[in-house]
C-alpha cells in the first residue's frame, strides 16, 4: 500500500510517500480502507522525533482517519465489515490501509463525510475533555480559547457554545475573526496588539462588562498564554493543550495561590487509553451534536497524500484555518 512513512526523524519535506506492507487486524483490532486523514500539529512532531510517545522505525505516521471496514478480528464488536467509521491512533492513519484498535474505531452518523469524519475525532474529543472533563464548565460561563480558528479553537468554541458559555475567541487577524464569529464567537480578541500582556485582559473586560475569563482553552504558549493567565477571572481555570506558538511558558505558583485560580493540562491520548469507555460516550454525545448542525468541522482544504508536506507546511506557518484533510480515494 502507498503511505506516509518515516524511516529517519526529520521534518516533512524530508519524508516521502512509499509503498508499505499492509497491515493486519489483530485478535481486537479493526482493519481500515482508508479514504480521507486528518492533519494534525502533533504529526509533525512525531516526524521530527520530538513526541512524547514515538513508535519504532520504520512507521506509518498520522493519528487519525476515517474509511470503510475492510476486516476485524474474531473478538470485535465495535464495527463490522462495510461500516463507515472513524478511527484514531498514535501512528498509522496516513496509509492506503489502517490498524486500530476496537475500542478507537466508531460508526460514524450517515451525513458525516469522509473528510469530516477524518477531521472530527481528535479536536472534538480534546474539546469536549478540556471543556468538561479538565474544566469543569458550567452553563453561563465566559470560555476564552486562543488560537480559536485551529483545529481544537474552533471545535472548542463550537462545543463551548452548544454547552451554553459566553465564547470569546483569541485570534490575531480580522480574517480569522470572522471565521471564528461564524463558528459561535460571541465576542473577538485581536492578539496582534502591543503590549499583550495587558492588552488581552483589558480587551476581554470591555466585552463582558469587566469580568474575566472563568475558563481559557490554550493551546500557543508563549505570550499568548502569559496574557491569558493575567484574564482570569478570580477561581478560573485554564487548561493547557498544546505550544503552537513555541515557547513552553512557566508559572509562579504565588500567582496561582492569590487569585485562587488553576493550570490544567490535557493529554488527550491518555483518556483513549486509559478510559475509552468514557471516551466512546462522550464520542457519541458529539455525533448527537453533530446531528443536531450544533458542531461542524471546518475542512478548509484537502490534499492528495503526495501533497503532505504541502498541508504540512500550512499547519506551520499558521497558514491553516479549521482542519486539513488528506485524501487516499
Amino acid at each position: 500500500m502507498k503511505a506516509i512513512v518515516v524511516r529517519e526523524f526529520g521534518p516533512p519535506e524530508s519524508i516521502e510517500v512509499e509503498e508499505f506492507p499492509a497491515p493486519q487486524p489483530g485478535e481486537h483490532q479493526v482493519l481500515v480502507d482508508v479514504h480521507a486523514a486528518g492533519v494534525n500539529f502533533p504529526d509533525i512532531l512525531v516526524m521530527a522525533g520530538k513526541y512524547q510517545v514515538l513508535p519504532p522505525r520504520p512507521f506509518v505516521a498520522g493519528k487519525e482517519c476515517a474509511g470503510i471496514v475492510a476486516a476485524v478480528g474474531k473478538s470485535v464488536t465495535t464495527c463490522k465489515p462495510g461500516d463507515r467509521v472513524l478511527v484514531w491512533m498514535e501512528h498509522g492513519a496516513f496509509g492506503e490501509r489502517a490498524i486500530a484498535a476496537q475500542d478507537n474505531c466508531f460508526v460514524m452518523p450517515e451525513a458525516m463525510s469522509f473528510e469530516e469524519g477524518a477531521c472530527f475525532g481528535l479536536v472534538y474529543q480534546t474539546a469536549h475533555f478540556a471543556l468538561v472533563e479538565r474544566a469543569r464548565m458550567r452553563p453561563g460561563e465566559v470560555v476564552l480559547v486562543t488560537g480559536a480558528t485551529g483545529g481544537v479553537g474552533l471545535a472548542a468554541v463550537q462545543l463551548a457554545k452548544a454547552l451554553g458559555a459566553t465564547v470569546v475567541a483569541a485570534v490575531s487577524t480580522p480574517e480569522k475573526a470572522e471565521i471564528a464569529r461564524r463558528s459561535g464567537a460571541d465576542h473577538i480578541l485581536d492578539t496582534s496588539v502591543p503590549n499583550l500582556r495587558d492588552a488581552l485582559r483589558d480587551q476581554l473586560r470591555q466585552a463582558t462588562g469587566g469580568r474575566g475569563a472563568d475558563i481559557v482553552i490554550e493551546q500557543v504558549g508563549g505570550d499568548v498564554f502569559d496574557a491569558s493567565l493575567r484574564a482570569l477571572a478570580w477561581s478560573g481555570r485554564l487548561v493547557v493543550v498544546g505550544f503552537a506558538g513555541g515557547r513552553i511558558p512557566e508559572v509562579k505558583a504565588n500567582y496561582l495561590l492569590v487569585k485562587n485560580i488553576g493550570v490544567l493540562g490535557l493529554q488527550i491520548s491518555d483518556y483513549r487509553d486509559h478510559h475509552p469507555a468514557q471516551m466512546r460516550r462522550v464520542m457519541g454525545e458529539l455525533f448527537d451534536l453533530y446531528g443536531q448542525d450544533k458542531v461542524k468541522p471546518l475542512v478548509s482544504a484537502t490534499y492528495p497524500l503526495r501533497d503532505f508536506a504541502a498541508a504540512f507546511a500550512a499547519i506551520t506557518t499558521r497558514k491553516a484555518i479549521g482542519k486539513l484533510a488528506l485524501t487516499l480515494k
